[in-house]
């Protein structure tokens, strides 16, 4: 029997040798955990004689990740992404399960397991995507957050189906029983009692004593405590310290308990991949690995397919649907944890559990694997295919516009009828083709390049005119101006609010978003038809463009605070109703209000 400090130092030191290399080489520290967990388990190196107990350790990382997962899981955040999480999360799951559960009836497993067995392979790894999304700086993109969305909804089912599970693929003999469900509801309502009257009150006292030690120990103890509370009767301790993260949300300690928590959620993390990889058993890969292969390559085709199809019926383009697919087409830390349910029942053997994890663990060390050769064919295709853009001449121009859209062309008919030299610069070669039909001067290029700007007379000219449709690309091309050209002063489009908040945090002051002026003179419009008198309908729509941009710089402000952001908005609110309903002004503006009684 191994002591404490030896399985302990086995532990580091494969991490240690082992993680390092694989993230140095893009394919991520999980795929490196699960590949040191193999080489020191028992069907490897055998150096951990005794991998069962430190199974049962390690899905400790689990409780700790659904704990903070719920501690992101706010409402009003969860109400804000509902299309995305019931349309590509909701839909992915459901499609991927009824595929999963048919190839399981096929090979005649029951309803209930196959059904079960389905679900887990429809998920994903949260800790794998998610990390490379942040290593590859992608997250942000519509991939990234398409991603994260399906991730998001995964982990948002999982956590109860981690608790209905047990009851569906137990047997008649089994411990589990109706009435622990009934102590679980009520462990839950004492939670929800708890986590407002009992924990808020003795964070704060410890709060108040400074001892950091003292908070990450009370920390330690709700996860655990809760942990051991939903075991005791029954149920899923995932689910009980997901449900305790929900409830503290909104603490105002959260961000504080997030920290606490990271390094002991990252070293258990990565503790149950060693795990899970130390489980994977060697005998079954070697006297079957080309249908292990074949299944695992087989089952990232299908979730990268229904993946792919999704994102195009929900309007994402080929690209970000296809990285979307890729991304989170490998199999999930939650498989592993439903598969381990199973070994609580005789309804799936050892051996078909084991085949399971060793398609799953090979889905894992494919996915990085595809990434990168996805990313060298990009490459090698845009080699091949590179635009060769238009030549420059420095046409000693006033005014620079980036994008010729339907925003942009406004610009350039106007400016052209007053005979003021511009140049109009966009990367779309169909739109270029269309515009240099009706006689219009549009160069084929990258605005975003600065040797493009310069040649364009970036260094000489006054104005530049940011019009492009995209966020991205019209925050990147902003950046570049602002660095390599000061001397412009940027008259930028805005998409909506937030992209507003982005330009203004990088000093950008004329700005314009694409659908506001036009909706409220719609608005006026609407008024006068409604019988306000012109005057009164140009008072209201001019008062409220002036306490939106106000309102514009004030949220702008606080937008990294929620709580502040909203508070904000509120008053913002409150106030333009008031402003609106002035009774002083609106009688001036129309003397027969009073009388007509309206």
């Amino acid at each position: 029997m191994q002591n404490l400090i030896e399985q302990a130092l086995i532990f580091i030191s494969a991490a240690v040798i082992v993680v390092p290399f694989f993230q140095r080489f893009g394919f991520g520290s999980v795929l490196g955990y699960l590949i040191a967990g193999v080489l020191i388990g028992p069907f490897g190196l055998s150096l951990i004689k005794d991998p069962e107990n430190i199974v049962h350790f390690s899905e400790t990382g689990i409780f700790f990740l659904l704990f903070i997962i719920g501690l992101e899981i706010q409402p009003r955040k969860l109400w804000s992404m509902r299309s995305q999480l019931l349309g590509l999360g909701g839909i992915q799951i459901l499609i991927c399960t009824l595929i999963f559960t048919g190839i399981g009836l096929f090979f005649e497993l029951s309803l209930a397991v196959a059904s079960v067995i389905g679900f887990a392979l429809s998920l994903s790894s949260t800790a794998f995507a998610v990390q490379t999304l942040i290593d590859k700086n992608v997250f942000n993109t519509e991939f990234g957050r398409g991603s994260f969305s399906i991730l998001l909804m995964q982990d948002l089912v999982a956590i109860p189906a981690l608790a209905i599970i047990p009851f569906l693929i137990a047997q008649s003999g089994s411990t589990m029983k109706i009435e622990n469900m009934g102590v679980g509801l009520a462990i839950i309502g004492f939670l929800i009692f708890a986590s407002r009257y009992l924990l808020r009150p003795i964070f704060r006292l410890i709060a108040k004593t400074r001892m950091r030690d003292v908070f990450t120990a009370f920390t330690l103890l709700i996860v655990i405590g809760v942990s051991a509370l939903m075991q005791k009767v029954g149920l899923s301790a995932g689910l009980g310290t997901f449900i305790a993260g929900v409830l503290l949300a909104d603490s105002e300690y959260r961000h504080e308990l997030e920290i606490n928590l990271e390094p002991f959620k990252g070293l258990l993390m990565g503790l149950f991949f060693i795990s899970v990889g130390m489980s994977v058993s060697i005998d079954i890969v070697l006297d079957q690995p080309l249908r292990i292969l074949a299944m695992s390559l087989g089952y990232i085709l299908i979730k990268s397919v229904v993946i792919y199809l999704i994102g195009r019926f929900f309007g994402m383009n080929h690209r970000n649907s296809k990285l979307m697919g890729i991304n989170i087409s490998q199999g999930g830390e939650f498989a592993f944890v439903i598969f381990g349910l199973f070994t609580n029942f005789s309804v799936v053997s050892n051996q078909q559990i084991a085949f399971l994890t060793a398609v799953i663990t090979l889905s894992m060390a494919i996915n990085p694997l595809l990434s990168v050769i996805d990313e060298k064919l990009s490459r090698r295709l845009m080699k091949k295919t590179e635009p060769k853009y238009d030549e420059v001449e420095d046409q000693s121009p006033q005014i620079i516009i980036a994008g010729v859209g339907r925003f942009g062309q406004t610009f350039g008919r106007i400016l052209r009828a007053q005979n003021i030299p511009f140049v109009a610069i966009d990367h779309d070669s169909d739109q270029i083709e269309l515009l240099r039909k009706f006689g219009n001067k549009v160069v084929y290029g990258d605005a975003a390049r600065p040797d493009l700007l310069e040649a364009a007379g970036a260094s000489t000219a006054k104005y530049f005119i940011l019009a492009v449709d995209d966020i991205e690309i019209s925050m990147k091309i902003a950046k570049i101006v602002k660095s390599h050209f000061p001397n412009l002063k940027i008259f930028a489009r805005a998409r909506n609010r937030g992209h507003v908040f982005d330009l203004m945090e990088l000093g950008v002051t004329s700005i314009k978003r694409e659908v506001f002026d036009s909706s409220v003179n719609f608005v006026q419009e609407l008024f006068i038809d409604m019988g306000y008198s012109q005057e009164k309908a140009t008072w209201l729509i001019e008062k409220f463009k002036q306490h939106d941009e106000m309102m514009v710089i004030e949220q702008s402000k606080v937008r990294s605070d929620d709580k502040t952001f909203m508070s904000v908005s509120h008053q913002g609110t409150a106030q333009l109703a008031q402003v609106l309903s002035d009774e002083s002004l609106q009688s001036r503006i129309n003397p027969q209000a009073n009388s007509s009684g309206t």
